[in-house]
């Protein structure tokens, strides 16, 4: 994959891999998410990305979002702790009126009172709906408890008192002070050239006020490990354990992600899996997960069993962590297990909209792509004394937190 890159005179970053498909993917990434907000603004950021679409300077919420969906394209959103990003995919043809629709709702948004009445119910909704799903609950509490104190530890959707306060004055403010513009990366993988993308971003993102970011983010550096059990009405116990992990600039990622797929990922044949699904029969769900962020992040593993059983799981998953930290991989294990991410990291890469959105996150913080050739190079020059070095800086057990809800 050839990528090319231009920077508008205002900071904002073009990123543009020319495919000759007939399904184009765009999206525009801002370095701004649920850490950047202070307490009083929890939940601002995931807020903006539901209003933001309910009505611009020319154009009232149906125009919105008619616009792409009458020529059979989707229109999205998303938020995370550190990113908001609005994308889109589409026919190429429609790559004009894409880029216009998104400058229009990201820098024109009127946030209409009426509107935002409105999205406040549907968003405590939302916070209701999740706090009735202990299965997804846990992760976010999981993280308040590792990074506590931090913002790094604030969930993204944030709390109906916050949520019935928030104003257009308010998401006016969070955007200037946050959506910084050499903070914004226009991630592109589509049947375009770079001559006319480049003509497009000109026309529709040049207007953006130059607005660079004038101050770092908090870092997060104290860590006490923390054992916590909350009862809750619940008929299944949930449970998680991990601790802090590497960043996303840590050449060390990749090792632990690859620990990581061998301990719990997406696989049927995981060391978990096997341990605690095959050969025990004491949970349904089990896996492992390694969330980096631009300057920290979390390796956790995570089950749901029946009460009498937490404490035989757990005795599991210790087992199976500290086979990773005192034993290495055989070469024969060692091949297996590469073969098994490469062959996951290439199919996750047929998917056009996977790339744009993995290239817009990886310049937003790195000013960088690794692509699938430099991945898989990576990969295989892994050694079982890398893993083996992994699994004993972050899954000692000394450093472990671990949470869990019962009833």
């Amino acid at each position: 994959m050839e990528l090319q890159v231009h920077t508008l005179p205002n900071g904002i970053r073009l990123v543009h891999s020319f495919v000759a498909a007939k399904v184009a993917h765009c999206g525009v990434f801002i370095n701004a998410g649920t850490r950047d907000e202070t307490p009083s603004q929890h939940g601002i950021a995931h807020f903006i990305e539901h209003v933001i679409f309910k009505g611009t300077e020319t154009r009232n919420v149906f125009q919105v979002l008619n616009r792409l969906e009458n020529v059979g394209a989707d229109l999205n959103a998303y938020t995370t702790k550190e990113e908001t990003c609005i994308y889109a995919t589409f026919l190429p043809v429609y790559y004009q009126r894409t880029l216009e629709l998104i400058s229009d709702i990201l820098f024109h948004s009127t946030f209409p009172e009426k509107e935002i009445n409105k999205e406040k119910d549907v968003v405590i909704d939302e916070i209701k709906s999740y706090q009735d799903t202990p299965g997804d609950q846990i992760f976010d509490d999981f993280e308040d408890l590792v990074f506590e104190g931090h913002p790094l530890g604030k969930n993204i959707l944030g709390t109906p008192k916050n949520v019935k306060r928030f104003t257009g004055e308010d998401l006016r403010k969070f955007i200037l002070e946050n959506y910084h513009s050499d903070q914004i990366v226009i991630s592109s993988v589509g049947n375009i050239t770079m001559k006319k993308m480049v003509a497009l971003v000109e026309r529709y993102f040049t207007e953006v006020p130059v607005n660079r970011r004038k101050s770092e983010r908090q870092p997060f550096s104290v860590y006490h490990p923390l054992n916590k059990l909350q009862k809750r009405k619940i008929f299944q116990s949930h449970c998680i354990v991990g601790a802090p992990a590497y960043s996303m600039t840590d050449p060390k990622r990749y090792v632990l992600a690859f620990l990581n797929n061998i301990l719990g990922g997406p696989i049927l044949n995981s060391r978990l899996s096997i341990a605690l699904r095959e050969r025990n029969g004491i949970t349904y769900h089990i896996e492992s997960n390694f969330i980096p962020y631009s300057d920290s992040g979390i390796f956790s593993v995570y089950f749901g069993t029946n009460r009498e059983m937490v404490e035989k799981a757990f005795m599991l998953v210790r087992k199976e962590i500290d086979k990773l930290r005192q034993q290495p991989l055989g070469t024969h294990q060692l091949k297996i297990a590469k073969q098994q991410l490469v062959g996951q990291v290439t199919i996750a890469q047929e998917s056009k909209l996977n790339q744009m959105l993995a290239i817009g996150k990886s310049y937003l913080v790195m000013d960088q792509y690794t692509g699938l050739d430099e991945t898989i190079r990576i990969i295989e020059d892994i050694t079982s004394g890398q893993l083996m070095e992994a699994a004993n800086e972050i899954l000692a057990p000394e450093r472990l937190s671990s949470l869990i809800f019962q009833s």
